[in-house]
């Protein structure tokens, strides 16, 4: 018969059944919330609904911006392929991420897969890989925030100015706590991303930039061709915040719900309007895609962007900090209550985190490329290799026990190599990207117009 561990942690023990957690290292074996009854600030708190409402926010507003460009690069079937293929293969790597938090309850973030893999060195590697995958993500918002700033005022002054104002309501708007409050501030980000690529597709459709000339396919060379591959990548980087995601949910096992609504409105959502808005801006296509349009629809689109821009990032920054929070205060009551140590704390990570995103976007300053980069190193990653070795080490010694399990054995080191090619192909042509645009006129730390 499986005995009980208990686990302190919060204002009540939580237990867990060994059988889940025996071959788990200690370290990864306390829940980071506990039982919430009588905690003063709740984190279990989110239904499906409003986790997959946080999930499209997370990943939905940088993501479709870069992907017309990316079809410009390789051509309209190569692309549209790619879109939905990518989307369907990052729908199952996020379905076995839940398997592997169901199979682990315990788990809060990549870094206690990490401890269970690998024990303290995994813990590490992925902690330190997960956290600068957010902090470039991150600075990548707050790069779109300048280029959005300088098209509504027309380069009203220094776009180093710009960024530290993104800086400032970035930091504001992630000072709450808990996981439900920001979902609040999702949903503003969830309609103002459609509304802004819808209005983006009409526009296009109305003024025909390109002048009806498009490309099915597309000569290119294996630099710019791969750096749209990245791009798409990007377009479903979510995956690293999904335990964090799924550990503040009211129900954990709803999760495939909020899976299915996030990839199913992203599949649709960002064929449809790559293929939309290169169909009729052509060669011409801009990145991010809001500048695609004349200048008046152009500042129309980047006005109703302005919470997708910011709160987007917001999502992504908060699950960072909580990752960073929880390990510092595991195990106590800290984060449970509203004292000057915990709150303190939150609000110093809160600054150091995106003080430090928003030297990363001065530092490369060019979004296809910067986006390029985050995909080779980390997403590659996040949203293909690791999910394919979780279902390795779950069944693990079971590989061949059914034609099933073959078939799954194979499907999961497919998904580990395509990580792999991913990250290593996507290092070389990104590496090279940014060498050549850094020889361009608006370099790092630049006051240059980048709109």
């Amino acid at each position: 018969m499986a005995q009980d561990i208990k686990v302190e942690n919060g204002p009540e023990p939580q237990y867990y059944d060994q059988e889940d957690v025996k071959s788990s290292p200690p370290s990864a074996q306390i829940d980071p919330f506990g039982a919430e009854d009588s905690a003063e600030i709740k984190y279990k708190t989110l239904t499906w609904w409003q986790t997959g409402i946080i999930m499209i926010a997370e990943t939905v507003s940088l993501g479709v911006l870069s992907l017309p460009a990316a079809v410009a690069s390789i051509g309209m079937a190569p692309a549209v392929v790619l879109i939905f293929g990518l989307g369907v293969i990052s729908t199952y790597s996020g379905y076995l991420i839940g398997q592997f938090r169901q199979k682990y309850p315990f788990i809060h973030s990549m870094a206690d897969a990490g401890d269970i893999l690998m024990g303290p060195v995994g813990r590490n590697v992925l902690e330190m890989g997960q956290l600068l995958f957010f902090l470039f993500a991150t600075g990548s918002h707050l790069l779109t925030f300048t280029v959005m700033m300088n098209t509504l005022t027309e380069h009203g002054t220094c776009s180093i100015v710009f960024g530290v104002v993104g800086l400032i309501l970035s930091f504001l708007f992630s000072l709450p706590r808990t996981m439900k409050n920001v979902s609040w501030l999702a949903m503003a980000s969830f309609v103002s991303i459609f509304v802004a690529v819808v209005i983006t597709m009409i526009g296009v459709g109305v003024e025909r930039p390109g002048k009806g000339i498009y490309s099915v396919t597309q000569k290119t060379d294996f630099v710019s061709g791969f750096t749209a591959v990245t791009n798409i990548v990007f377009a479903y980087c979510g995956h690293p915040g999904y335990f964090g995601f799924i550990a503040e949910m009211k129900n954990p096992e709803d999760f495939p719900k909020s899976l299915c609504m996030q990839q199913g409105f992203e599949i649709v959502l960002y064929t449809i309007s790559a293929a939309v808005i290169y169909r009729y801006t052509g060669d011409s296509v801009a990145s991010p895609a809001l500048g695609s349009t004349g200048p008046l629809l152009r500042k129309i689109a980047y006005g109703i962007a302005i919470p997708t821009i910011v709160i987007a990032g917001v999502v992504l920054g908060h699950v960072a900090i909580k990752n960073v929070y929880v390990r510092i205060f595991r195990g106590t009551n800290v984060m449970h209550q509203k004292s000057l140590l915990g709150t303190g704390a939150w609000i110093g990570l809160t600054l150091v985190f995106w003080t430090i995103s928003w030297v990363i976007a001065e530092a490369i300053p060019v979004f296809s490329d910067l986006l390029s980069l985050i995909s080779a190193l980390f997403v590659s990653w996040f949203s293909y290799g690791l999910p394919g070795i979780f279902w390795l080490y779950m069944y693990w010694g079971d590989y061949f026990s059914s034609p099933k399990k073959i078939l799954l054995f194979l499907a999961n080191v497919g998904l580990v190599g395509i990580g792999t090619t991913i990250c290593a192909c996507g290092l070389w042509v990104s590496g090279l990207a940014i060498h050549e645009d850094s020889k361009g006129a608006a370099g790092s730390f630049s006051c240059a117009n980048n709109a």
